[in-house]
């Protein structure tokens, strides 16, 4: 398919990406950039302390570690009521309530009495999660100027990582007054995002006021028929196998068990994958904008793919880093153009929850079974194995993209 279709109701951009004139960012995304930081710094808050608070009611490293997997499990199983819930009731109360039931969920955590508590009012947490993370991207989807996706990507996920790495800092002190004291702060991190976003947003997408605002929901099913659809929840589970399942789950026990490192080395491996990922989206968003989705997807995958897989064959610390923060800049030239690329195929004028609750589930998908993989092979094959793997499942992504349509339209000034 060519790169001058453009998905129906959907008027080209009237400035070129990347000119001199390129329009400010609407006041309702920087209202979502707020949200995001102060999840993102909750987030971390709690991230560091978890599996020690859940370690307290006598339970050893395996039944800690479940903790920790129920909130992706029950994401994973609530994302298509997510997705139904946002084209029943819109995108702000479903982001709204979802902050609302993590939050409560949250609180109750801080005063768990016992480890079964605990595991019931954080896999209720991932509930209200997944509600607020397809709401965010459909939001996103709805508010973002279609020339504009990759810059609002990329500053997206820039609010998201600045409080990810202040999250664990901040959480680190509180710890230090007992760790139920970051729970309680989470939450109320998130009681506060809920405000800012249900005060604060306007909610009049650009598209709403015109004829094409009353166009239905985007069907799964006809997503599904788009290859580049179908490539995205390729690369979103390559992407959930890799960063989000394998870069937390063994990175660290490589860096302990494999190099001999100390324990301190996996936290420089995160630090230096998420000062690579930050360089890359200071620039990666604008070029999505202005190059197409495509080049910056195959780009991303095809680096991310080739450090990861370096990664297992490195046995000296250096080397390592090395390969985190190639890694890390992999996924920050990815992650902009993958959510803009989504958000091409369903346009601004319509509803894309269940579109975008099963390219989540993807994600989400790719973060459970990729660790279980991964520890599978460094068990019985080595870790080099595991990690060429992993950067196989990525490389894979990449060539899949190479089949699928470019998404970004371009004004037919551009084309001539």
């Amino acid at each position: 398919m060519s790169n001058t279709s453009r998905p129906a109701g959907e008027a080209a951009p009237q400035v070129p990406a990347g000119a001199p004139g390129r329009p400010r960012l609407p006041r309702d995304i920087k209202v979502m950039l707020v949200a995001a930081f102060l999840i993102a710094l909750g987030f971390g808050l709690v991230a560091p302390v978890l599996p020690q608070f859940a370690t307290t009611f006598d339970v050893g490293a395996t039944a800690a570690a479940v903790i920790v997997s129920i909130f992706a499990f029950m994401r994973l199983i609530f994302a298509p009521a997510g997705g139904a819930l946002i084209v029943k009731l819109g995108e702000r109360p479903v982001y709204v309530a979802g902050l609302l039931i993590v939050a409560a969920s949250t609180a109750a955590c801080a005063f768990a009495q016992n480890y079964w508590q605990l595991l019931v009012f954080r896999g209720l947490g991932g509930a209200g999660s997944v509600m607020f993370t397809v709401a965010s991207m459909a939001l996103v989807v709805r508010l973002a100027p279609p020339e504009s996706r990759g810059r609002v990507s990329g500053a997206y996920a820039s609010a998201f990582l600045i409080g990810n790495v202040c999250g664990p800092i901040v959480g680190g002190l509180l710890a230090n007054f007992g760790l139920r004291v970051p729970f309680l702060a989470y939450a109320g991190a998130l009681v506060l995002a809920a405000l800012v976003v249900q005060t604060q947003l306007n909610h009049v997408p650009t598209g709403s006021r015109q004829s094409g605002a009353t166009a239905p929901a985007m069907e799964l099913r006809d997503a599904l028929r788009d290859n580049a659809y179908r490539a995205g929840l390729f690369s979103s589970f390559a992407n959930g196998w890799a960063t989000f399942g394998v870069r937390m789950a063994t990175v660290p026990l490589f860096a302990v068990v494999a190099l001999g490192a100390g324990p301190e080395s996996a936290g420089w491996a995160l630090a230096v994958f998420a000062g690579g990922n930050a360089v890359a989206l200071t620039f990666s968003g604008r070029l999505a904008d202005s190059l197409g989705r495509k080049p910056l997807l195959v780009s991303g995958l095809v680096v991310t793919g080739t450090a990861t897989a370096a990664i297992g064959f490195t046995h000296q610390l250096p080397w390592f880093l090395a390969a985190s923060a190639c890694a890390g800049i992999g996924s920050g030239l990815l992650g902009p153009a993958q959510q803009a690329a989504i958000a091409d195929v369903i346009g601004n004028e319509r509803s894309g929850g269940r579109v975008l609750a099963v390219f989540q589930m993807a994600a989400d998908s790719g973060a459970i079974v990729g660790p279980v993989m991964a520890g599978l092979l460094a068990d019985r094959l080595g870790y080099g194995w595991a990690f060429a793997v992993t950067g196989a499942v990525l490389l894979a992504a990449a060539a899949v993209w190479l089949l699928a349509r470019e998404t970004l339209v371009r004004p037919a000034a551009e084309q001539a």
